[in-house]
């Protein structure tokens, strides 16, 4: 569990996110300074169909808090159909969630292109945020006996 030095739980979250927009609109937001929680490490893929849900899993496995998956808007993917398949996946995925004991209220999925600098600060934002309300996710440490 992250906490700053007065104390206060700080989440981890991993962003899964395509190459070729919500990358480079992540990189617009960082070239023209705008005010994002640090908090989000990106995992760059070359499409969000690339996505398998067992990378979701594993990020929760592995300490995240909360999980970001994003991509190019509908229609403008570069490989065709990749993010309607990524949208699909993630569909079932939500409903398979809840019951692996990750709550779906911890996950956020968008669209996000290069140009849009401005939306994808506030999806790191609004999700750091919204983890941050729900606290540190343990589920996965309490089954491993880790504290």
């Amino acid at each position: 569990m992250a906490e700053t030095s007065n104390g206060a739980f700080e989440p981890k979250v991993t962003a899964f996110v395509c190459n070729w927009c919500t990358y480079t609109g992540a990189d617009l937001a960082g070239t023209s300074r705008l005010q994002m929680s640090p908090n989000v490490r990106i995992i760059r893929l070359p499409c969000t169909g690339r996505i398998d849900p067992l990378f979701i899993v594993k990020a929760f496995e592995r300490g995240a808090d909360g999980v970001i998956v994003s991509g190019c808007h509908p229609a403008d993917c570069h490989y065709t159909s990749g993010n309607y398949h990524a949208r699909r996946r993630f569909a079932l995925f939500l409903e398979l969630a809840g019951f692996m004991g990750i709550d779906p209220k911890r996950i956020t999925f968008s669209w996000v292109s290069a140009s849009e600098g401005g939306k994808w600060r506030d999806v790191v934002n609004d999700t750091v945020t919204r983890v941050r309300e729900l606290g540190p996710f343990t589920a996965y440490r309490e089954l491993a006996g880790k504290p």
